[in-house]
């Protein structure tokens, strides 16, 4: 006898009675909104380090050794491949808990605590062992800012760009020679290329944030006009734009538009490479390196040891059918956690300081055990999981075990043996049987028959149904669709502060403002999206998701690229980004309840492995992947190779037939005796 016959024998679908025999139709059953915040609380730990940890590392990685997109990628990728295996062992540990922390606190609780302030306290030292690295790369970027507008340097750096074949160091053609260069643009000669020069000490400003009114000029903090002309000491070293033969401010001003356009994100490339090949590849450079990844190697093992177990937990304390809406409510808790970093490292980020990496990951470690706290004050793991238990018991709803009955062949004397248990039980209950150690062994009576007539591994496989092998095709269908799409998007998020800093040549803290907008405005929709999947079934939103990404990646490889003005890529980035991140975000809500929908009790936390071995294995390989594209081919690569790749999730999710939550049928009240066996069989199970 299987277990999800159990309940329809214990638990007969009627309506409850009141007091004068009137039938009392069932509530709906829904999310309990206030306990799935508070348990929420987990996953804001995670993504708050997660958000800081895809956003800064990348740039810390950028300023500090100079490496190549595909090296900085790698580096960004072993983190994952050490989660690939972490995570489906711990989520396996914290299945099988059985030790004094977890009779006292539950599964998953343990590995939270422990793992959040392990890692709370290693994360400090990783920028830390950085610093003299950090200084001595601002130390050569500061000397090459400072020849922008020396003609000897400019002419011998423009034309070794010119005659690279580089796209990362000459982005206006990709042509040699005397002549017109295509581009996007209107083209430039090479004699123009070579005449352009960035003067820092001509500013331009508008009135509202640097962005909108109208703009004023000045000049070593002297308000200038266009039409002025410059003075004689200055004007030999300005080019005539205009080729009219008199050199005004708006020759000055329209050499910095030309830089930003056609040399700022060649320069960004040629300092990074000056910073590696002087600083980094050296002996001082290596060992720094190495004990950098020591560090984060330890930071990352600490990390991994409670993702799943954080994970785990909402399903535990959730009813199948409303997991899409409770893992709604989870990724808002998590996008609370990410809110928090973005306002951390977007504040330190508009300084220029060399302890700012360790001011961000300082405060990141703050935040966290202020989280902790939270969850230990809010959530108490046993009592919730014990109210789900009656809950699903009360509404009728199956835990369909994969050593079910159904697999009955050379198993029917098992089947026997476990109803007669199972007969004993219920007639304990009935009879008002309230012994707990009578309780007890008539649940040990059950196990023990089914144990006895097990069927082995090989018989299991081969007695499979036809409904079994679908459920699992599905589950594989998934995972391969998680995979697809988490090549895709990470490729693009784990690049991201390093394509808007060097491609687009945006500060670092807009770059952060402008992932910030996206985070924020996305995670209105994490509600909604929760009832959306209610509606039309989480594959289907899967796909709505997964096909408004590959739409805004293409988008962004299509219409954004530098220029003089840089407010218009900046907009339309953030944009186009923003509808990526409602795709994001409606993938994200029901990804992980399709796969769990097909655990157990006693399996969700080996399924949230599993879940993560799809999205760890992914990451693992695609910044390294994404960086060679963006080495070889262009920046703008990366959002196409994000994009086909997020197609190909969506042609693993349209073959998915299992997974989305089945309806809820009408159930009843549970009896005392029935709500105090439940108690009873927590606490052997515990035992």
């Amino acid at each position: 006898m299987s277990k999800k016959h159990a309940p329809e024998d214990l638990s007969p679908q009627i309506d409850d009675v009141s007091a004068d025999g009137t039938a009392v139709p069932q509530k709906p059953l829904k999310l309990d909104y206030g306990q799935t915040f508070k348990v929420g609380f987990a996953f804001a730990i995670i993504m708050l380090f997660w958000t800081a940890y895809d956003f800064v590392i990348p740039l810390l990685l950028e300023h500090a050794y100079g490496l190549s997109n595909a090296v900085r990628g790698l580096i960004m990728g072993l983190d994952n491949l050490l989660s690939l295996f972490m995570l489906p062992l711990f989520g396996k540990l914290s299945d099988n808990s059985h030790g004094k922390l977890a009779k006292k606190w539950g599964r998953r609780t343990p590995f939270i605590v422990i793992g959040t302030i392990v890692s709370a306290v290693l994360m400090i030292f990783v920028p830390v062992v950085t610093l003299n690295q950090q200084e001595k790369a601002m130390a050569i970027e500061a000397n090459i800012e400072a020849q922008l507008n020396d003609d000897a340097f400019m002419n011998e750096t423009l034309n070794m760009f010119w005659n690279s074949g580089d796209k990362n160091l000459c982005d206006t053609g990709y042509v040699t020679g005397e002549s017109t260069v295509g581009g996007k643009g209107s083209g430039i000669t090479k004699e123009q290329y070579l005449a352009i020069r960035f003067d820092e000490n001509f500013k331009s400003t508008k009135a509202f944030l640097g962005m909108l009114g109208e703009e004023t000029y000045s000049y070593n903090g002297n308000d200038v006009a266009l039409t002025d002309a410059v003075p004689d000491e200055i004007a030999a070293g300005v080019y005539d734009w205009n080729g009219d033969g008199a050199k005004t401010y708006a020759d000055i001003k329209q050499g910095n538009d030309y830089y930003s356009r056609y040399v700022e994100a060649g320069m960004n490339t040629y300092m990074s490479n000056l910073v590696y090949e002087q600083a980094t590849n050296t002996k001082a450079g290596h060992t720094s390196l190495a004990v950098y990844m020591v560090i984060l190697l330890l930071v990352l093992i600490a990390m991994g040891t409670f993702r799943s177990p954080a994970v785990a937990l909402m399903p535990d304390v959730t009813p199948k059918p409303i997991r899409s809406q409770g893992n709604a409510v989870i990724n808002l808790c998590g996008g609370v956690g990410g809110a928090i970093a973005f306002l951390i490292y977007t504040v330190v980020l508009f300084g220029e300081r060399l302890e700012n990496y360790v001011i961000i990951f300082g405060s990141v470690a703050a935040g966290m055990l202020l989280l902790l706290a939270g969850f230990l004050a809010l959530v108490r793991e046993k009592k919730m999981v014990e109210r789900c238990r009656e809950i699903c018991r009360e509404y009728g709803i199956e835990d369909e075990e994969e050593d079910t009955a159904a697999i009955a062949v050379s198993a029917d004397e098992s089947v026997v043996d476990c109803d007669t248990a199972m007969t004993t039980h219920h007639e304990a209950i009935a009879d008002g049987e309230t012994d707990a150690d009578a309780a007890r062994a008539s649940v040990l009576e059950f196990a023990k028959a089914k144990l006895r007539k097990m069927p082995s591994p090989k018989e299991w496989w081969g007695a499979k149904t036809q409904e079994e092998k679908a459920r699992f095709r599905s589950f594989l269908l998934i995972l391969a669709s998680i995979f697809m799409w988490f090549m895709g998007y990470n490729a693009v998020s784990s690049n991201l502060s390093i394509y808007t800093t060097k491609a687009l040549s945006l500060d670092a803290g807009v770059a952060s403002i402008i992932s910030g907008v996206s985070m924020g405005f996305s995670a209105i929709a994490f509600i909604p999206v929760g009832y959306m999947a209610a509606k039309l079934g989480r594959r289907k939103t899967i796909m709505i998701g997964l096909a408004m990404a590959v739409v805004a990646f293409v988008l962004i490889f299509a219409f954004v690229e530098p220029n003089e003005n840089a407010v218009i890529p900046a907009v339309l980035f953030a944009l186009f980004y923003l509808i990526s991140g409602f795709g994001l975000i409606i993938i994200n809500v029901n990804t992980l309840p399709m796969v769990v929908e097909l655990s157990t009790e006693s399996t969700v936390g080996q399924y949230t492995g599993y879940y993560y071995v799809a999205t760890m294995s992914a990451q693992a390989i695609t910044p390294a992947f994404a960086g060679l594209v963006m080495d070889n081919i262009s920046n703008r690569g990366l959002f196409i190779y994000g994009a086909i790749f997020v197609a190909l999730a969506i042609v693993f999710m349209i073959f998915v037939k299992h997974g989305d939550s089945k309806p809820v049928g009408a159930g009843r009240k549970l009896s005392k005796e029935e709500k105090k066996q439940i108690r009873l069989d927590a606490l052997d199970s515990a035992d």
